[in-house]
């Protein structure tokens, strides 16, 4: 079967250089540092990185990946990876929208680097998304034909708590409700809730229900159902297809760092649940691979 990965993080060398300016490491180079302390392999440029995801994905028979930037600012990594290899890697890239010039900066990242998805973390920046700076870039996005991603529900950041860096996140920015009125807004806007919606599962599916063009990606290990008694992976599949329906499930791993590489695990357990669940051929492909072609064309 066909398989593209919607949720891939692109941990650049700019991304170990933003996390070792954010401590004080006590080193000459704490890049290098931040890579030894949790055990990541440090790339030596973009491109490199590029290479190896691109070599993974064939070592994995992975068609295409979307590639995120995982700190503000770090477009022009993700922008190169693009460029060297078009036709397997889709950018996505992390925004800030509090920040003065974002609206520049996602324009940019649409109109010149070629980046298909902007990345929105409202509780980590702290900001609601019907705010009139956001709702900007939602306006930008659509009118590249873009897409647009959002995080929503409990947001860690286990990379933070290992460096001892703070973690200011604030949960009450990250409602999939509050994305109601945006996403009628602008209907031909596709919108990714990543996770099932991270634990805000029912907010996910009701406000997905209401808005045809908000999709749910499927990563990472979905350990926010601990919150739900008695749910398992395979009930929130289930009832994400009654809502949703197999158009607008987007496979995903939350494959990150090096060496440990693409997280084959999360796709062997999702083609097991939705065979248990009796979920045709042509329905897997869509989740596993079309909607993501007909998103990122």
């Amino acid at each position: 079967m066909k398989t593209h990965d919607a949720h891939c993080h692109f941990f650049s060398p700019r991304f170990f250089e933003v996390l070792a300016a954010q401590g004080d490491f006590g080193t000459d180079e704490p890049a290098n540092h931040v890579a030894e302390v949790l055990g990541w392999d440090l790339p030596s440029s973009a491109e490199a990185l590029a290479d190896r995801w691109v070599g993974e994905l064939d070592r994995h028979k992975v068609g295409r990946a979307a590639v995120m930037s995982s700190v503000p600012g770090d477009q022009d990594s993700v922008a190169k990876a693009v460029s060297q290899h078009p036709d397997r890697l889709v950018g996505f890239f992390m925004l800030d929208p509090t920040k003065e010039g974002a609206l520049d900066v996602t324009e940019r990242a649409f109109q010149d680097m070629g980046l298909r998805c902007v990345c929105l973390f409202p509780a980590m920046h702290h900001y609601h998304v019907y705010d009139e700076r956001v709702v900007s870039v939602f306006d930008a996005a659509a009118r590249a034909k873009a897409a647009v991603f959002v995080h929503c529900g409990v947001l860690s950041a286990g990379v933070r708590k290992k460096l001892n860096l703070s973690s200011r996140f604030d949960m009450r920015f990250g409602n999939p409700i509050d994305l109601h009125s945006v996403a009628l807004s602008f209907p031909r806007l596709p919108i990714i809730i990543p996770h099932f919606g991270s634990g805000l599962f029912r907010e996910a599916l009701m406000v997905a229900d209401i808005c045809s063009n908000i999709y749910l990606d499927t990563s990472s290990s979905n350990s926010w159902i601990s919150y739900y008694p008695g749910l398992t992976l395979d009930d929130a599949f289930s009832q994400s297809l009654a809502v949703v329906g197999p158009n607008r499930l987007i496979f995903g791993t939350d494959s990150s760092y090096f060496p440990r590489g693409w997280q084959t695990h999360i796709y062997d357990e999702q083609v097991k649940i939705l065979d248990r669940l009796g979920i045709g051929n042509e329905d897997q492909q869509k989740i596993f691979a079309g909607n993501f072609d007909r998103i990122f064309y």
